[in-house]
């Protein structure tokens, strides 16, 4: 793939705000298509944006998008999204995991529902848009598979702070691993994309204080420059690895991150060790492949 994304699709799951949503206006920029599966059909009181005003947008940036509104819990859901891809424009080219919830509470505390919840959306969601999406990948030569993931970081910090939260984020990035040793052979590209610090979203706003945790967070534009890097590359040039959306934009040429905000610094978002951190084990890529 170059720059131009014209005659490319992109089905990502989630998308109606932030990280997915600046992917997703990204992608439609460079003159792709984007299938958004979403569930924000009508706006949230908490959250900004919903499916259709994501479609506006990647619209609005010069590409083509449809709205499936749908939970990627549900396999016909997530059926229709990939058939809506191939019916409209004739295949699928990316696939971008992008569906998470967030709950940051210790083992004590989380409810089996909520680490359910967690398990259903982020690891099985994953898996199940990945897999009805998997044919037309193959078919069209192998494709990119972007899954929004961290590194395994196995501090015990890490590993103890929210471990219903760490195995379910850690399980997307798994399934990312599994389909890169899988199918890399036949072409396809599966790696993760995670932010070294937190990002502005209403996610960061609503938990971990408002404006004061926005002003050390930088802009979600980050996150889509380093998905465009990436999925920009030929196919099979990057597999089975586990990016910080930085270190790929420094391996880019980008030297200057001003432009992404938090002018007073940043700080670190989950799973990713500060310098000065005691080391622990960390894989950011699969051997082998």
């Amino acid at each position: 793939m170059s720059d131009d994304m014209s005659g490319r699709t992109l089905v990502m799951s989630g998308g109606s705000r932030g990280i997915g949503l600046a992917i997703a206006t990204a992608f439609g920029a460079a003159g792709g298509n984007v299938v958004l599966l979403a569930k924000t059909d009508e706006p949230h009181p908490k959250l900004s944006g919903t499916v259709h005003t994501a479609v506006a947008e990647v619209e609005s940036a010069g590409g083509n998008a449809t709205a499936v509104v749908g939970d990627v819990r549900v396999d016909d859901d997530v059926a229709r999204a990939a058939r809506v891809a191939l019916e409209q424009f004739g295949g699928i080219d990316v696939v971008v995991n992008n569906a998470s919830v967030l709950n940051v509470s210790g083992s004590l505390d989380l409810s089996l529902k909520r680490f359910d919840l967690m398990q259903q959306v982020n690891v099985r969601g994953t898996f199940a848009l990945t897999q009805a999406c998997l044919p037309s990948l193959l078919k069209s030569g192998g494709g990119h598979v972007l899954t929004l993931s961290p590194p395994l970081n196995m501090s015990a910090r890490w590993l103890a702070e929210h471990p219903g939260y760490m195995l379910a984020k850690y399980g997307m990035t798994l399934a990312a691993f599994g389909f890169a040793a899988e199918f890399g052979k036949e072409g396809m590209s599966s790696n993760c994309l995670w932010p070294q610090s937190l990002i502005a979203t209403d996610a960061v706003a609503n938990l971990y204080g408002g404006a004061k945790a926005i002003a050390h967070a930088r802009s979600p534009q980050i996150m889509a420059d380093a998905a465009m890097a990436i999925i920009s590359q030929s196919i099979g040039q990057q597999n089975g690895r586990a990016f910080i959306d930085v270190d790929v934009l420094t391996a880019d040429g980008v030297s200057d991150l001003s432009k992404y905000g938090a002018a007073d610094g940043v700080d670190y978002d989950i799973f990713v060790d500060q310098p000065g951190d005691e080391q622990s084990v960390v894989l950011t890529r699969v051997e082998g492949i």
